[in-house]
């Protein structure tokens, strides 16, 4: 006679809820081999899980990062990197390499255009900065041009921007950020202080005079760079001979134009400065923010599959001792199984304890692991500027692979424990 849905479900429970507790009583009579097992599926699923949160964090702030610009800016540039492909190692060139450098009289033909609001010339370098006899090596410089703040996350907390004329005169001003100010000053007033500038690998050093102190929005870039510093572009080429060959323009449409209209205007005037033919290709490329974000989620998904990869490593070793602690367990108690065969006890029924001991074993190590993960992206949240959190897609994937390893090695286990012969078994000793 068969059973209906109602009696079936119950027996299902009821073997699955015996099947535990004889799981958990074996755990505690094992207890330090059990433990081992459990140590080392908890290590492959919080590396699982501090990855996950380490991921979503970075990007969360990469994200208020962008956002807290203009939505619609974007960057013209001397190539577009996004497309940039390693060289297969031959002596020819990259095709961009003889494409013209960007120059300042761009920006300012681009910024005169009546659908952009600004179009600011600037270029990066790396500079060392002195303020009597204390050096600050290798902070991270731009050369722009005016009005740079308004479209930068950050406020001044002292002092100004330079001007548009100290821009066209070459006068050497500078901005900092409060940090970089700190570490020359200390509690002085930075404002009205002269700083020597040195550029190391072309041998020059110039006084420049710090105008204004800013404090950059919290953020993963303010917190990776803390100290750097802008000064006027011409003062960056003229005084320190810094290089602008890889220089870009950053342009910001009026809220009024649309991002598309104002872009074509940009490649428009563009082609026109430049002289090209209506058969020619641009010899500039235009970036959107949206096309970097693109690019940063395409590295850190191939990031991400590379160390699930090797995290899963410890999930194999895990795994591999989940088949250790099962087979022993098995052989151990081959009297216990003989017995429950020779009571009635089927095949199934065997089988279907041993993968219950062995999935809750992953279990505790999947809860265990979960527990670490959470404590190391708390640790990482709390010491650095990432918001390291664990999204729920890592807890799923974390349970499932820690599942699937527990059902996968202890299916050998179980087989071998449910293909015993009663007899044979009840001789074991």
């Amino acid at each position: 006679m068969s059973k209906n849905p109602e009696q079936a479900g119950a027996t299902a429970l009821t073997s699955l809820h015996e099947g535990l507790l004889i799981a958990f009583d074996a755990m505690r009579a094992n207890a330090l081999r059990s433990s081992l097992t459990i140590l080392g599926v908890a290590v492959g699923v919080s590396v699982v899980v501090m990855l996950a949160a380490l991921i979503t964090g970075i990007r969360t702030s990469v994200m208020e990062a962008f956002e807290a610009g203009p939505t619609n800016g974007f960057m013209v540039m001397r190539f577009d990197f996004t497309a940039v492909r390693i060289s297969d190692g031959g002596n020819n060139r990259p095709p961009w390499w003889n494409k013209p450098e960007l120059v300042p009289a761009e920006a300012e033909r681009l910024d005169r255009l009546p659908t952009i609001d600004a179009a600011l010339f600037n270029f990066q370098f790396s500079i060392d900065m002195d303020y009597d006899g204390h050096t600050v090596r290798n902070i991270q410089t731009q050369g722009y041009s005016s009005g740079w703040p308004a479209y930068q996350p950050g406020e001044f907390i002292a002092g100004r921007d330079f001007t548009p004329a100290e821009v066209d005169q070459n006068r050497a001003v500078v901005v900092i950020t409060s940090e970089l100010a700190t570490e020359l000053f200390g509690q002085r007033d930075p404002i009205g202080r002269r700083v020597r500038m040195l550029n190391r690998w072309r041998g020059t050093q110039e006084p420049f005079r710090v105008v204004g102190v800013i404090e950059p929005a919290d953020n993963i870039f303010s917190g990776a760079i803390p100290h750097f510093a802008v000064v006027p572009y011409t003062a960056a080429v003229r005084r320190l001979r810094q290089n602008a060959e890889q220089a870009s323009i950053y342009v910001v449409p009026k809220d009024s134009v649309t991002f598309d209209r104002a872009q074509d205007d940009v490649i428009a005037a563009m082609r026109e400065i430049r002289g090209l033919g209506p058969r020619e290709e641009n010899d500039f490329a235009t970036l959107a923010s949206a096309q970097i974000i693109d690019l940063f989620d395409q590295l850190t998904a191939v990031f991400f599959l590379v160390m699930m990869a090797l995290s899963s490593t410890g999930l194999l070793v895990g795994g591999v001792g989940v088949i250790g602690i099962m087979l022993i367990s098995v052989t151990e108690r081959t009297r216990e199984i003989g017995i429950r065969k020779a009571v009635g006890a089927t095949r199934r029924e065997i089988l279907w304890q041993f993968l219950v001991e062995a999935s809750a074993m992953t279990a505790l190590g999947a809860l265990v692991g979960m527990l670490m993960g959470w404590g190391l992206a708390a640790i990482v949240a709390a010491l650095t500027p990432i918001p390291a959190r664990i999204p729920l897609w890592a807890v799923g994937t974390a349970l499932a692979m820690a599942s699937l390893t527990g059902m996968l090695f202890g299916l050998l286990p179980a087989m071998r424990a449910s293909r015993m012969d009663p007899v044979d078994a009840l001789r074991f000793e």
